[in-house]
């Protein structure tokens, strides 16, 4: 195959009469910047009957009409976008005539754009060609600027050479054949076999990730075969929880989900991130807003999880500093290493913000600005100042054009800029709607920034706080109770929040209870219930003769030391569900102890490398000798009842043979 070869070049026609010009003249910074691709603007177009720019296979239509992808025979991706914000229009202007999966001809009419429509609703016409798969497949674009008639050539794309692939064939243990391409290899052969064992890629609405696993938002879950896709090699395990698909990878999660979304193609720029189905039952309701919360929640923090940790092990090595008398809090030395470990939690709302905005669909950028407010200096010394008028006990010690308000202290805060990301998604499509597109760079910003703003100060971000607040003593008060229950109880059960995706729930409360406190007893008893999990897999991977099952055990023990137990637990513990009781037993033992020492945490890092997390910044108390005799007996609880009661290589062949007769009966069980 040479370089012009007609399998490799592709001859693009004009889809809309007009001006050709270049992508960077687009009025619209995704375009312009080339960040879906290369390719070239349309201005001036008269609207009427809209083209394919080359031949090939229809691979997506907007529900709005608004777009269409062709996918031609040389590889590369086409993308015709039909008006800029046009998503806004609810189809009204476009009537498209062709489906996913219609093969199409270049200059074939596809459908009908009525631009007097878009420029009465202050929407430009400006219509975009781009190369989705740029960096993976194109060679050259060759575009033709000026003037162009409908469906006359206008560009010449080359796409990549490279050496013919083979198809391999391979049969799921369920029986069915798929073919994957023999040149995919590693994390992209990996994630070809997940994403055909879910359904598809026409099945994910969307996907994400967190520490270890890659998270689906799947059309029809019925269609994921879970049972083969939890034996492929690099998968740990299926769990199913919060809406979600989630397919547990391990230390390796990035790469593969970069693998996954790199192979699942293009999609509507405009759409949204998630599209899920509505409830009709008080019930269903309540599952749907808990599971849209955790989804929030796991999106906004997920980023940051790696910082806080970080941050957590540097102010435990200062507090070292300290306690050996190596350096001084006067010291400068003191403020330079202060401020590595407090920036974080500092200036936490902006952080947030960022992730927050990305997971709802707001400007990452504008709600981090939202962040920058909350934690602005002279708000922040305002937020300390008392008065005489207080409401529920919140002093309103501000006004704002006279109305009285409580400024509080939102610096350590995650919960007020998460609904600050929240407001911002609702108002920045309705400024959009509102503002001419001209416009639209200097004014959404700036209404989005004061409105968003305001709302969060005078209304929103007291009443939050105020609740955010509450749940935080409600949780210290039972814990006083009785510190010794408290730990026992949470020590036995909190792994088995994990495995739900409910502990998502549990941690920001952690990490603004630092943030605020600076310290909290019920990341002291999480952390037990990691070093148990170790403790578990410690045991089964120090006993078993079995390769691959030392091969998982091994790592996942690390992991579970280092404060990440997913590995442990569905790479072995819950695989093979006596090692999981068994370590939940060990979790109890160092939750009771840690209550019963009232073993305290100035760090957000748990398990055994979170040692510096209990050295009070004040002194070394016996916090730090509880939490390692805690962990110690932990391990220890979990690590014997394991060896004796837990685990034998026996168990992985049955395990095993409860599979195949599962698979081979198509028992629904196993879906």
């Amino acid at each position: 195959m040479t370089a012009d070869s007609p399998d490799t070049v592709d001859v693009v026609v004009a889809p809309v009469a007009g001006r050709i010009i270049d992508i960077t003249d687009i009025p619209d910074p995704v375009f312009a910047g080339k960040s879906m691709g290369e390719g070239f603007g349309i201005l001036d177009t008269p609207g009427g009957d809209v083209v394919a720019p080359v031949s090939g296979k229809v691979m997506m239509v907007a529900k709005t009409g608004h777009a269409v992808g062709i996918t031609a025979p040389s590889g590369l991706q086409y993308l015709v976008h039909l008006g800029i914000d046009t998503v806004e229009l609810e189809g009204r202007p476009f009537t498209i005539t062709v489906a996913k999966g219609d093969e199409v001809t270049a200059g074939q009419v596809i459908g009908t754009m009525d631009t007097a429509v878009i420029e009465e609703a202050g929407k430009s016409t400006a219509t975009v060609v781009i190369v989705t798969n740029t960096k993976k497949k194109l060679e050259l674009l060759d575009v033709d600027y000026g003037d162009a008639a409908l469906g006359h050539e206008v560009a010449r794309a080359t796409a990549k050479v490279k050496e013919p692939t083979q198809e391999v064939a391979t049969v799921s243990e369920a029986g069915v054949d798929t073919q994957r391409p023999a040149e995919l290899t590693g994390f992209d052969a990996l994630a070809w076999d997940i994403i055909d064992n879910i359904g598809g890629a026409d099945n994910v609405r969307s996907v994400t990730h967190c520490i270890t696993r890659v998270r689906f938002y799947l059309k029809d879950e019925a269609r994921a075969n879970d049972a083969v896709i939890a034996d492929l090699d690099g998968v740990i395990d299926v769990v199913k929880a919060g809406g979600q698909y989630q397919v547990v990878i391990g230390p390796e999660v990035e790469n593969v989900y970069q693998a996954i979304e790199a192979q699942l193609g293009p999609t509507d720029p405009d759409a949204p991130a998630e599209v899920r189905e509505k409830p009709t039952t008080a019930v269903g309701w309540v599952k749907y807003g808990f599971s849209e919360l955790i989804g929030v929640i796991t999106g906004s923090m997920i980023p940051i999880i790696g910082l806080l940790a970080a941050s957590g092990i540097i102010k435990g090595i200062l507090s070292l500093l300290l306690t050996f008398d190596v350096i001084t809090d006067d010291s400068n030395t003191f403020q330079i290493i202060n401020a590595m470990s407090d920036a974080v939690f500092f200036f936490l709302p902006i952080f947030v913000g960022f992730t927050a905005a990305r997971r709802l669909g707001a400007d990452p950028i504008i709600v981090a600005i939202i962040g920058g407010v909350l934690t602005y200096p002279t708000l922040v010394e305002m937020s300390q100042s008392g008065a005489d008028r207080n409401i529920l006990g919140m002093p309103l010690n501000s006004d704002f054009f006279g109305i009285p308000f409580h400024v509080a202290s939102y610096s350590y805060s995650i919960f007020p800029i998460i609904v600050a990301a929240w407001v911002a998604s609702i108002v920045e499509p309705w400024l959009k709607k509102v503002i001419p597109a001209i416009l639209r760079m200097i004014f959404v910003p700036l209404f989005e920034v004061v409105i968003v703003s305001v709302i969060i100060l005078l209304v929103l971000g007291p009443i939050v706080m105020f609740v955010s607040t509450g749940i935080a003593t409600v949780i210290q008060g039972l814990y006083d109770l009785s510190p010794t229950i408290s730990g026992a109880i949470i020590g036995g059960f909190y792994q088995s929040l994990v495995i739900f995706g409910l502990h998502w729930a549990v941690i920001p409360l952690v990490a603004q209870d630092i943030a605020a406190s600076g310290n909290s007893y019920l990341n002291a008893i999480i952390s037990a219930t990691m070093v148990a999990q170790g403790g578990a897999v410690l045991a089964v991977f120090i006993k078993t003769k079995l390769e691959k099952i030392k091969a998982l055990s091994g790592p996942a023990a690390i992991s579970a030391f280092c404060g990440i137990t997913e590995p442990a637990m569905y790479g072995v513990n819950l695989k093979y569900g006596r090692v999981f009781i068994m370590a939940s037993i060990g979790g109890f033992v160092g939750g009771l102890l840690t209550g019963l020492f009232n073993v305290n945490m100035w760090g957000f890092t748990g398990s055994l490398i979170g040692f510096t997390s209990f050295v009070n910044p004040e002194g070394l108390d016996f916090s730090f000798w509880g939490f390692l005799i805690a962990s110690a007996a932990a391990l220890g609880t979990a690590f014997v009842l394991t060896w004796f009661f837990g685990f034998k290589d026996a168990d992985v062949e049955a395990e095993r043979t409860v599979k195949k007769v599962r698979l081979g009966r198509r028992d629904p069980v196993a879906k």
